[in-house]
């Protein structure tokens, strides 16, 4: 990844035009898998891992996009952007543009260069850190301001309707509106978000599977329509039910005790998500108090259900997951991020992060010859313009 400057004057050699330039993290996901679309709670925190865009204006009416990392140009053409995107990777900026069209900001044409540490695939929210980024840097060559909670929208609705992958508001809200040392206990109804301090004495460990997954996969779209139905039939109940948020675990065991949910997966999944949301409240109270076994049980029950309630765990993070308990340091871990695949997130005393993160490392690769990546994250700030130095 090229840093803020190098990132300046790649762009400028390459257009002659000096930019403006915003960084947007990833993001890692304490607790709350899945709870977004559901009207309910998560708790995520900004990464140290972002990616960075320049952008300037163009002469033409072109989206000229170029990928540092990729090595790769793509050229869309502003005046003809339709509301669908064609399975490119440059969909995830065009998205974000014609979004901002439909808004009223309009530019003539754009270049814009990207470069990003966050790993792709990975569960990190790549993708959300690069519509971020980008709807931020428009934002400021057009003139036009936004809300974070409105770019965090936008950015969504640019995933839904032009990548076509069927995210909750999550992975947009924390990279849009991240606080630098804390979590957001993230409240997807209202989009409202209290901060939820990280103790100092403890850091997030991150180790990836290296088992790719995709949003935008079978798997993804077919356990948020078992949520949905679940809601469905929580519906006939009573009718203040709009979503799993509306539902307690007593109410869900009742209908599946009353024979009202046939399909059991639909029971489970719909158990994984109302459990999880309630696992945000209670993982925030026990952070905020130090109690960090508390802590890392909260963490170690919320992977249990999303592996057998969920089913969206795999073989790699379940090992992942087992390894880490085994390491001095380590509170709780759990695979984080959309599932079927990608990274964990465990909870370790500061004085052994490193050395845990390399214990991990190797056992990983020692059990399955995968030669996974792994970061000791710090939590860092969302969408922020870098001005020159």
């Amino acid at each position: 990844m090229l840093s803020a400057e190098e990132l300046r004057e790649f762009h400028l050699k390459k257009y002659d035009r000096e930019p403006v330039l915003f960084r947007a993290p990833g993001r890692v996901n304490l607790v709350g898998e899945h709870t977004d679309y559901a009207d309910g709670f998560c708790m995520p925190a900004a990464l140290n891992m972002s990616t960075l865009i320049t952008a300037s204006l163009a002469d033409d009416d072109n989206l000229t996009i170029y990928s540092v990392e990729l090595k790769k140009q793509a050229i869309v053409s502003l005046s003809s952007l339709g509301d669908t995107g064609s399975g490119h990777w440059s969909d995830y900026l065009a998205g974000v543009v014609r979004e901002l069209q439909k808004a009223g900001v309009n530019l003539p044409g754009i270049f814009i260069t990207i470069t990003s540490n966050v790993p792709i695939a990975a569960g990190l929210s790549s993708s959300a850190s690069l519509e971020v980024a980008t709807a931020g840097a428009i934002l400021k060559l057009a003139g036009t301001k936004m809300s974070g909670p409105e770019i965090a929208l936008l950015c969504q609705r640019a995933e839904n309707k032009y990548v076509g992958a069927p995210c909750g508001i999550m992975d947009q809200f924390i990279s849009a509106n991240g606080v630098a040392g804390h979590a957001l206990v993230l409240d997807c109804r209202a989009l409202s978000a209290s901060a939820s301090p990280i103790p100092a004495g403890v850091r997030l460990v991150i180790c990836n599977s290296m088992v790719k997954h995709s949003v935008a996969g079978s798997e993804y779209g077919e356990r948020r329509q078992q949520v949905f139905e679940g809601a469905r039939l929580m519906a006939l109940r009573g009718p203040n039910v709009r979503a799993l948020r509306d539902v307690t675990l007593d109410e869900l065991n009742a209908a599946n005790n009353a024979g009202e949910i046939v399909d059991e997966l639909v029971f489970k999944r719909s158990r994984h998500v109302i459990t999880d949301s309630q696992r945000v409240l209670d993982l925030a109270t026990a952070l905020r108090h130090g109690e960090l076994g508390r802590a890392g049980k909260i963490m170690l029950e919320a992977h249990a259900s999303y592996r057998d309630d969920f089913g969206a765990s795999c073989n790699e993070c379940d090992l992942l997951v087992d390894l880490a308990m085994e390491l001095p340091g380590c509170y709780g871990s759990r695979l984080t991020g959309g599932g079927f695949g990608g990274c964990t997130v465990s909870l370790v005393d500061a004085a052994h992060s490193d050395t845990f993160a390399a214990a991990l490392h190797e056992k990983y690769r020692n059990k399955t010859g995968i030669d996974a990546q792994y970061f000791v994250c710090e939590v860092a700030d969302g969408l922020h313009e870098v001005l020159p130095k």
